[in-house]
């Protein structure tokens, strides 16, 4: 099946337009600018900045339809019910948003007004005793199995440039499980073909790190540097290894569409996009008995406990771990193993 013809990208958000009257010297406008321009200054990721302008422009177009104009009007009942309002926002499928999705929209609010307090801007900061959502550790929706993951890939059409793109950013996220903002940032500086390595930089975590990718993927990335890559460049080159249709850079939210695109079309029964890809090929090496530390490496991740989640969803190594160490594990078959085991 070939995959859906490329959608025309949409041009990165690249800032987010402040509400308020830039004229007060206590609204927040003025608060908000200024704070955004602390975070910059202390070399806090332009991705941080956006984001966070992004969640506290939300909450200031919501506070001055109250009648809240200044952080010096914010109470904690007014954080609480705007808290009330997030919670009860539904999705386009009338389900609530997700508790990490709730914690977005207030986590920068707790610093935004512990960073006012600090700059005297006021007295009290109303967010500290703002009880935040409880996290919930479920496990990942859905993995694939290696033979499943065969499928997906097999669904791209590798005899075009934009086929044979999506088939190497597939198996790139397959190999490496990179996330999808380490993958349209890759450049080409960062690829060591020789060694059959990647270099990720400045990632989410802020670390520099670098991953192998195998010699399957590496070769399918040889093959779209030399063929695919070309055809797609029009214009200045960006130094980056994955570019769009117009030869630009490509978006994170559309390569999720994508991926889900070719997921979904591999008719598996199961659906996800780019993290998909990363949750399998974390379960799969636990599951084949990686140490979890290394998986821990290659995931990027600060904390050991983040990585924990991939003992829970690898089964079939837990349970043959307790068929080998458990002593009631094995079905006695003669009277003698019953009586011995009763006798233990």
């Amino acid at each position: 099946m070939s995959p859906r013809r490329p959608v025309r990208k949409r041009p990165a958000r690249r800032s987010v337009e402040i509400p308020g009257d830039p004229r007060d010297p206590h609204g927040f406008h003025r608060a908000v600018t200024d704070w955004l321009e602390w975070l910059a200054a202390h070399n806090y990721s332009a991705v941080t900045v956006l984001d966070r302008s992004w969640y506290l422009a939300m909450f200031i177009s919501w506070a001055e339809l109250r009648g809240i104009t200044g952080p010096r009007d914010v109470s904690l009942p007014v954080l609480e019910a705007y808290q009330r309002h997030v919670g009860l926002r539904r999705k386009s499928d009338g389900m609530p948003l997700a508790w990490s999705t709730q914690s977005k929209c207030l986590v920068p609010l707790r610093v935004f007004f512990a960073w006012c307090t600090r700059t005297r801007r006021i007295l009290y900061n109303p967010a500290s005793e703002l009880v935040m959502p409880r996290q919930n550790h479920g496990l990942p929706k859905a993995t694939l199995t290696h033979d499943e993951v065969e499928v997906v890939l097999a669904v791209c059409d590798t005899t075009t440039p934009i086929g044979l793109r999506d088939r190497v950013v597939l198996e790139v996220l397959y190999a490496t499980a990179m996330r999808r903002g380490e993958l349209v940032g890759l450049h080409l500086q960062d690829v060591d073909l020789t060694r059959n390595w990647l270099t990720l930089r400045q990632t989410k975590t802020r670390w520099d790190r670098v991953v192998p990718m195998g010699e399957r993927a590496a070769a399918w990335l040889r093959r779209y540097l030399a063929e695919g890559r070309p055809e797609l460049l029009c214009g200045p080159d960006p130094g980056l290894v994955f570019l769009a249709a117009n030869g630009e850079q490509l978006g994170p939210k559309w390569l999720s569409s994508q991926v889900r695109h070719y997921v979904r079309a591999a008719d598996l029964g199961k659906a996800g996009s780019c993290h998909l890809f990363r949750h399998t090929a974390a379960t799969l090496m636990v599951e084949r008995g990686a140490d979890i530390r290394y998986v821990q490496e290659l995931l990027g991740h600060r904390d050991l406990g983040s990585t924990h989640i991939y003992t829970r969803v690898a089964p079939e190594r837990l349970a043959a771990i307790h068929a080998a160490t458990h002593p009631g594990a094995v079905l006695a078959t003669g009277r003698e193993d019953i009586k011995a085991a009763t006798d233990e």
